[in-house]
């Protein structure tokens, strides 16, 4: 699988990465086995590239991933985590189920702190829990009301560990573009991950955090291709949801017709949607949420798919594609690039 280094770090990201929120028991409860099968699945599928967070399942998902990245060659795999939320001991809570989308008992509160302190003691708490000898990427995870303190204690800390050799990387993640337009553009960061603001569905990152990342040299994972499920069907059913929610009718409709032109080009909505975000260049990898073994060999089949440039011109033309989103046509390869 194609790889790209995140800027003179030696850190290399598959263009396919596993986001491992449902390992913590996203939406449902799993099993330490299926888990461990997803991915084994998206390893076999060659994906080396594996996010998670203490957010996750209040740990889970770090000691699930973490389990099985030891039983693989550490040289071989890039892991990412994030900091912002300390998971503090609840044991008066852990009667009652995480009110925060994670089924696992509520025996951890999360306490927002990106304090130069809280960083450190939150990756310390993520190297326990997922075994591992170091940490390839570091997130400040969701920062949106704490601009000044992510950016002038957490980052800076970061950024020692990183000069020191502790951690490869470092970013910031987020669900909005604004915000992470003003990390690459007034931090030292190396990466950032944008969690569906650079969909077939919508482009709000083209305006402001793409170019910034392409300037300045910032890789941008694309994360949330999928919008939360909306485009992650050939024909998204109603009840689909956009942003963890119902998607409203208008959306659904505008998906729907998406799906459609996508149909008449050969590929589907999916494939469509994982494609699209590798055509700017600054994305240097798509991190995709995986629950199962199946999805894991779903998202490795539709990464793999071939979508005609035709398509962002087809979606253009009747208004489904805005005119400045439309990617440029791949390069042709040369005659001299051709093996005789």
């Amino acid at each position: 699988m194609k790889t790209t280094e995140v800027r003179g770090t030696g850190v290399r990201l598959t263009a396919l990465g596993l986001g491992a929120a449902p390992a913590g028991n996203l939406y449902r409860a799993t099993t330490d086995e299926e888990a461990h099968a997803t991915f084994r699945t998206a390893w076999d599928a060659g994906v080396r590239y594996f996010d998670t967070a203490p957010h996750y399942g209040l740990g889970l998902s770090e000691r699930r991933l973490g389990a099985f990245l030891r039983t693989r060659p550490r040289d071989e795999l890039v892991v990412s985590t994030k900091v912002g939320r300390l998971l503090v001991p609840s044991p008066e809570t852990a009667d009652r189920t995480d009110p925060e989308m994670f089924e696992v008992p509520a025996d951890a509160r999360r306490v927002w702190d990106f304090s130069r302190d809280g960083v450190l003691r939150s990756l310390e708490s993520s190297l326990e829990r997922t075994g591992l000898d170091r940490i390839d990427v570091v997130y400040l995870h969701d920062p949106d009301d704490h601009w000044e303190q992510a950016a002038h204690e957490a980052l800076p800390a970061l950024v020692e560990l990183r000069e020191q050799g502790v951690i490869g990387a470092v970013g910031a993640g987020m669900n909005q573009s604004a915000m992470l337009t003003r990390f690459v553009n007034e931090t030292d960061v190396d990466v950032v991950m944008c969690a569906g603001r650079f969909t077939l569905l919508e482009q709000p990152a083209l305006a402001d955090l793409l170019p910034a990342a392409a300037e300045r040299g910032v890789a941008v994972v694309a994360a949330a291709v999928y919008n939360s499920g909306i485009l992650a069907y050939d024909d998204p059913p109603s009840g689909a949801t956009y942003n963890y929610a119902p998607a409203a009718a208008d959306l659904l409709d505008r998906a729907r017709r998406i799906a459609a032109v996508c149909a008449d080009h050969g590929v589907t909505l999916p494939q469509a949607a994982l494609a699209y975000v590798r055509t700017h260049p600054a994305v240097a990898s798509t991190v995709v949420g995986l629950g199962n073994p199946e999805h894991a060999r779903q998202a490795a089949d539709r990464a793999g798919a071939v979508v005609p440039d035709g398509l962002w011109r087809a979606l253009a033309d009747v208004g489904l594609l805005a005119e400045g989103a439309v990617p440029a046509p791949a390069p042709v390869p040369s005659e001299s690039n051709h093996p005789a």
